[in-house]
């Protein structure tokens, strides 16, 4: 690692980004890392706690929702090394109302959602034209949050409803 004092520039491993900017990148980056495995066991626990006549779907659905968290929290604690840090080894929140109805379960994934959603966000206003690569791995997750934000809103639906659950929030 070489460290330009004239510029504040740490250039590694082809990497041009200012330290206080790194080390704010790497802080996320392990959040994200805690979020994402939180929610691997979040969808992990809850498709076990599904009854009824819907349960194959829906724990299909939720064990995918699992083995996606864990892709993403790879990817995080991948940027993380890359960066020259340590991945954090600490989990994010583990919310348990024990509330088991689908309803419930469905409203606390949104949470988590979101949550995960506003750490990504924070990512690429943080990094956005300092790090390309970083930059677009942020877009990509966003849009792949938003993504899981939408499908869960309309899981929430009354069949037949057109309106959000909830309504986006502009910035």
């Amino acid at each position: 690692m070489l460290n330009s004092s004239a510029s504040g520039i740490i250039l590694s491993r082809g990497r041009n980004m200012n330290e206080q900017t790194r080390a704010k990148a790497v802080e996320i980056l392990n959040k994200i890392l805690e979020m994402e495995l939180a929610g691997t066991i979040h969808y992990t626990h809850y498709s076990f706690m599904v009854f009824g006549y819907n349960r194959i779907p829906i724990v299909s659905w939720m064990e995918q929702q699992a083995t996606e968290s864990m892709a993403h929290a790879r990817a995080a604690g991948e940027l993380v090394t890359q960066l020259g840090a340590h991945p954090s080894l600490a989990i994010g929140p583990l919310l348990e109302t024990h509330k088991h109805d689908i309803g419930d379960i469905l409203r606390e994934s949104l949470g988590h959602e979101k949550a995960t959603l506003v750490e990504y966000e924070k990512l690429l206003k943080l990094v956005e034209g300092e790090d390309v690569m970083i930059e677009e791995y942020a877009r990509e997750h966003i849009y792949l949050e938003r993504l899981h934000v939408g499908e869960v809103d309309k899981m929430l639906r009354k069949p037949g409803d057109i309106e959000a659950f909830e309504k986006p929030v502009r910035k």
